[in-house]
């Protein structure tokens, strides 16, 4: 009785609430429910809510988006662009910042097995004169920017700027189970100042949090998803650790060293690292791989015993004062009967110190919550 009183006060409320939107250009229900200490309990004591029909925001508060895995490799979804809509499977990529999609225009090989939008079968295509170019680790693209509807999940973001290629040179994406890339990281690095997808899903009130979420399966196991706007609790049951973001650009954080049974192995003066959904492996500063290889017993390739890994310590990457520990079952790669690190040597320095990439390796033992109101990532351990 309680929980049907506190639901019509809060319909009524929100029927008050609507009236003075209409006065108040740009207030929507959900943020004056917000700002009231009300939208949670709206949401949760009517979740068939009749304003949703008219508030489409209030039905896609939370949305997760199911994730193919790909030989433990590789992540990706299916999203939609136009009217009506065309489908893309694309790599959610917390590396980079731009939404792209291979186009009619391109003429590339890589574009020929690909799924390719078509702007003339959109009656909401928007077209630019601007052009966009984006460099990877591996594989490049060059295209047209132009404005569409996106629909991912069950959000659907009005007029996203996204590439549409025209050139993808060499081989890399021919081979990619995924059409394009949508890329979650900071505005400050998208090519072109071409806003990010999650960008517009918070500046147009489709999400009831600024943040988004991810787990990762492995063993070629499925259930990966990427959730926007909020946190599955059953994947939290061991605790949320906050590390503060030392950089607003890809999602970078302080990293205070790396050990091995208690003992340093590489970066010993602190260094920076990216949690990154769109790197399989783990990307270290070329004499940090050496030192690695040489204390597991690998040779100079990387290439180890299968029969050691029963034996061999955690990799510890130890993150504001707390310690992540990865598994040899998880750093160790298997292939034809071959077993080698999954340490890869890349050599780049910020500002901050060198830069290592924490990619699915450490992401298959930690759900990653990705904050955008704090500026934080929340790392939970994966049981």
């Amino acid at each position: 009785m309680m929980k049907l009183l506190l639901l019509l006060s809060l319909v009524a409320l929100s029927q008050c609430l609507v009236s003075k939107v209409t006065l108040r250009k740009g207030k929507s229900l959900r943020k004056a429910l917000k700002e009231h200490g009300l939208l949670e309990h709206y949401l949760k004591l009517n979740p068939y809510n009749p304003a949703s029909k008219y508030f489409p925001s209030l039905a896609s508060t939370v949305s997760s988006e199911p994730l193919t895995n790909y030989m433990d490799m590789e992540y990706y979804g299916t999203i939609s662009i136009g009217t009506p809509a065309q489908e893309f499977t694309v790599l959610f990529d917390t590396g980079s910042s731009n939404l792209w999609v291979p186009s009619v225009y391109c003429y590339s090989e890589a574009c020929t097995n690909h799924d390719r939008f078509n702007p003339e079968d959109s009656s909401t295509f928007v077209a630019t004169d601007d052009t966009v170019s984006i460099q990877y680790g591996t594989g490049s693209m060059t295209g047209i920017l132009g404005y569409d509807t996106v629909e991912v999940g069950s959000i659907t973001v009005s007029n996203q700027i996204f590439g549409l290629s025209e050139t993808e040179p060499g081989d890399f994406f021919y081979y990619t189970p995924f059409d394009g890339i949508l890329g979650l990281a900071f505005p400050s690095i998208s090519s072109s100042g071409a806003t990010p997808v999650f960008d517009n899903m918070m500046s147009q009130d489709l999400v009831s949090e600024d943040l988004f979420s991810v787990y990762l399966s492995n063993d070629d196991e499925s259930g990966s998803f990427v959730m926007f706007g909020g946190v599955d609790s059953s994947y939290t049951t061991g605790g949320i650790t906050w590390i503060p973001l030392s950089a607003e650009t890809y999602w970078q954080i302080t990293m205070d060293g790396v050990t091995m049974s208690g003992e340093t192995i590489a970066c010993a003066s602190s260094c920076q690292a990216i949690i990154d959904t769109g790197t399989s492996l783990l990307a270290a500063p070329s004499t940090a791989v050496a030192n690695i290889q040489d204390a597991l017993g690998a040779d100079s390739n990387g290439e180890i015993s299968c029969s050691s890994i029963s034996s061999l310590p955690d990799v510890v990457f130890n993150l504001n004062g707390y310690s992540f520990p990865v598994p040899a079952s998880s750093y160790i790669l298997e292939s034809d009967g071959v077993c080698s690190l999954a340490f890869e040597a890349m050599d780049v320095s910020t500002e901050s110190g060198d830069l290592w990439i924490l990619g699915d390796v450490f992401i298959h033992e930690y759900y990653v919550i990705f904050d955008r109101a704090n500026n934080m990532v929340g790392l939970s351990p994966l049981s």
